[in-house]
């Protein structure tokens, strides 16, 4: 088992299949919130399903739409199960607030998209601000 240490969080403690990319997020732009897949064309994602995935990104981009966007695919019952950043916005922390989402931030082992890879199995506890890779995949 691997334990990173991050920011405090918002959300319920998740565990889950991590889908990692170096692209930046906005759940505006980047998703079709009624399939459940990437798609944009040029995110390093695209075509891919986040539901039930713990994403992994550098950075949120956008604004209030993408705030409320999240809290309308909740709605919708097609969500990731967490998201974990780099660093996260303001408005998007809330955004994950209201929508009742898992997300931490300000990882201080390194850039945690370096330091989680697609398909390993994490456990997510933003009230300790931990991460655990349960499961590495190689």
């Amino acid at each position: 088992m691997i334990v990173l240490k991050c920011h405090v969080g918002i959300g319920e403690k998740v565990e889950g299949e991590a889908l990692v990319a170096q692209d930046n997020f906005s759940a505006r732009y980047d998703l079709d919130r009624k399939k459940g897949v990437f798609s944009r064309p040029d995110h390093e994602l695209f075509g891919q399903s986040y539901d039930g995935k713990i994403l992994v990104h550098n950075t949120a981009k956008g604004g209030v739409a993408s705030a409320w966007m999240l809290n309308e695919m909740k709605t919708q019952g097609i969500t990731p199960k967490a998201i974990l950043f780099n660093t996260a916005n303001t408005i998007l922390a809330q955004g994950a607030a209201l929508a009742g989402l898992a997300m931490c931030d300000r990882f201080e082992d390194g850039d945690v998209v370096e330091l989680i890879r697609t398909g390993d199995h994490l456990i997510v506890e933003p009230e300790t601000g931990t991460v655990t890779i349960t499961n590495r995949v190689e």
